[in-house]
């Protein structure tokens, strides 16, 4: 799943239909079928080919916060369970590696797949590597495929050193879910599912996973802070699918932002951006260092009144910065919080 279409890679495609004013809407084009190598992009004039900035693009890495925050909090968790174990960095870090390797491969599987079903063929955004036929669908599959890996080789060894080889499962349905998000004949991402998948995979298994790997058991504060990140991953994904609403109307991609409509989807947002704050509040009587992380609040507000207001991409582009930065900055900072 691609939480974020946000790569700054490539300028806009101007072969969507938005980019004009009184075309007819184009019909999708490429192969329909996503879930194998070897399907092909829809066809255009000369495409550059992809650059190493295309590449690094096309990983999205403003998306990371939301990868990087659960293992944070799920960290800071574990250590105020247990201080007298200290901090156990190893399967932190190995943790770190499962949730990056497992958002990487998830845009680029989402890059593929939305490539060669001819979703891509509707956007106004900024372009994808197989999209815009600047890389192969089966080059860009097989980027994903290699994260896959690597957050997989991650996810085995932290089981193994935490003592419980059946995590090994929840590893792979980590996996299985990432890629047919967009991927298969029949992707939930197309059926507004894709927020139940952030909110339990980059919210609740992140977080709740991370600290059990660490001290063999799950507190409050880490299912609590598991809710609230998990909150704020769904509203990064829900911005970035109430600027590709009318795009994936025409693409036949039902997301959350489509089914439920433009204003229903601008309040869910901004109920996934602030109810976190209310779970903050309850943290801060607990653990007064954790009112500090109200400063996020500088950069959810904005975001919040941005969405209401906003009209154009540049504005929600500018919404995903801000509130993946509210992640990162909730994530780390509670975490110190309930750490220190």
């Amino acid at each position: 799943m691609a939480i974020s279409n946000t790569s700054a890679s490539r300028p806009t495609n101007a072969r969507g239909p938005a980019a004009d004013t009184g075309s007819a809407t184009p019909k999708p084009r490429g192969d329909a079928r996503s879930g194998r190598p070897g399907g092909r992009p829809p066809k255009a004039g000369k495409t550059p080919k992809a650059t190493a900035r295309d590449w690094i693009g096309g990983a999205r890495l403003r998306t990371l916060p939301l990868a990087i925050a659960p293992v944070a909090l799920g960290t800071g968790a574990a250590y105020l369970a247990d201080h007298s174990a200290g901090w156990h960095w190893v399967r932190a870090l190995l943790c770190l590696a499962v949730a990056v390797g497992l958002q990487i491969g998830v845009n680029y599987a989402n890059d593929y797949s939305d490539g060669i079903r001819g979703t891509d063929a509707y956007r106004v955004g900024p372009s994808r590597l197989t999209g815009s036929g600047a890389a192969s669908a089966r080059s860009v599959l097989t980027v994903a495929l290699v994260f896959f890996a690597l957050a997989g080789i991650a996810g085995a060894v932290v089981s193994v050193l935490s003592g419980f080889p059946w995590l090994i499962i929840v590893g792979v349905a980590c996996i299985v879910a990432a890629y047919f998000y967009t991927g298969g004949k029949h992707p939930y991402g197309y059926y507004a599912l894709g927020e139940v998948f952030v909110f339990l995979f980059f919210g609740l298994v992140a977080t709740v996973g991370t600290m059990f790997v660490q001290v063999k058991t799950v507190n409050v504060e880490a299912w609590v802070a598991a809710v609230a990140i998990g909150l704020l991953a769904c509203a990064v994904l829900m911005v970035n699918n109430i600027r590709d609403a009318q795009q994936d109307k025409f693409a036949k991609k039902r997301t959350l932002a489509v089914l439920v409509g433009n204003w229903p989807s601008r309040i869910l947002f901004s109920v996934f951006t602030l109810l976190p704050f209310v779970a903050l509040a309850g943290f801060g009587v607990l653990y007064p260092n954790a009112n500090y992380v109200f400063f996020a609040l500088l950069a959810a507000i904005p975001a919040v009144i941005i969405t209401l207001t906003g009209k154009t991409p540049a504005e929600f582009i500018l919404v995903l910065k801000l509130t993946s930065l509210t992640a990162l900055i909730f994530g780390v900072g509670l975490a110190a919080a309930l750490a220190f």
